[in-house]
């Protein structure tokens, strides 16, 4: 007897339907391009401009097509995420839109701009200590069941992902409007929902374009799963400053998506990051979170060739004023 095929994690048709979803409230960012950073980079780059997104990164892409997508009772009894702060602001942006109640867990010393941006939706904030308490999830399911609340996760959902993916969907667009075709996309990653989103929208367009993720060092576990084809973690005492991006191993259901799309993992330093930052400040007028200027740092650090056409998402812009200014 035949056997029915298994669905894929997501599909294109997924990312068109979070397009409509989105559209007349998501903010359809620019595709920037610099000829200072060409001639350093020696090709031919464009950015994706997300930091100009609602709540200054791509987040609230995928939390507005989950959370809209809930019939009405569900929203009305309220939504809760887990996050150390894009999907926090992106989560309580959406649920305002959506007039639903919104209650975030965020570790205790997550960046206090992303704090006071999730608080400024409306939204009520549950601290917790990342290092002494129980893992994030568990405290967030346990406060979902109390308290009949919808979880919105972070990376690995199908709406989730597809609402990212409409990031990718654009890109396709902007560049066909140009005549061009990318060579590579350069994607941030931390779960790896955007990845799979942008990934899964750009192969539509473009199936040669190579799409890599890009990892700082010490959180490079979508980059080893990649590379061993099976899923790894990070070690426990890993660090880095890029606070969006330090997911403790991928997704289950955004590496399956990955797996089959994506090239191989890019991997940068903290100290390329900051030379990122600044240089997305000089040459764009854009100001880049470490977690989002990681696509750039890894094209000026000559991670990945730069030949022809390649697309870098800049994926979000929430940085602590007073560490900006130190990197500046």
């Amino acid at each position: 007897m035949a056997t029915s095929p298994i669905e894929p994690p997501l599909t294109h048709d997924d990312v068109a339907a979070a397009a409509e979803a989105l559209r007349g409230v998501v903010v359809r960012t620019p595709l920037l391009e610099s000829r200072a950073l060409n001639e350093r980079a020696g090709g031919r780059l464009f950015f994706k401009a997300e930091p100009l997104q609602i709540t200054g990164s791509f987040k609230f892409r995928g939390a507005y097509n989950h959370i809209s997508r809930l019939d009405p009772d569900t929203r009305a009894a309220g939504v809760i995420a887990y996050s150390s702060g894009n999907h926090a602001q992106g989560v309580a942006a959406a649920a305002h839109y959506c007039n639903a109640p919104a209650l975030i867990v965020m570790p205790e010393d997550a960046p206090a701009v992303k704090k006071q941006g999730t608080a400024r939706w409306g939204a009520k904030i549950v601290t917790y200590d990342r290092y002494g308490e129980e893992p994030r999830e568990a405290i967030a399911a346990r406060l979902a069941a109390e308290r009949n609340l919808a979880m919105v996760r972070p990376y690995d959902d199908r709406l989730i992902m597809a609402g990212q993916g409409t990031v990718g969907r654009e890109i396709g667009e902007q560049l066909a409007a140009l005549d061009l075709a990318p060579d590579r996309v350069l994607v941030p990653c931390g779960g790896g929902g955007l990845t799979a989103g942008v990934a899964t929208a750009i192969k539509h367009y473009h199936p040669n374009a190579a799409v890599h993720t890009v990892e700082p060092r010490g959180f490079d576990d979508t980059a080893r799963s990649l590379a061993q084809g099976q899923r790894q973690g990070n070690e426990a005492d890993a660090s880095s400053f890029c606070d969006a991006l330090l997911a403790p191993e991928p997704g289950q259901l955004t590496l399956q998506v990955n797996q089959l799309l994506c090239a191989k993992g890019l991997v940068v330093s903290d100290e390329e990051v900051a030379v990122a930052m600044a240089a997305a400040f000089e040459h764009l007028k854009i100001v880049l979170e470490p977690g989002g200027a990681v696509g750039l740092a890894a094209a000026l650090a000559g991670a990945v060739a730069l030949d022809g056409i390649t697309v870098i998402v800049l994926s979000g812009g929430n940085v602590d004023p007073a560490l900006f200014a130190s990197i500046l």
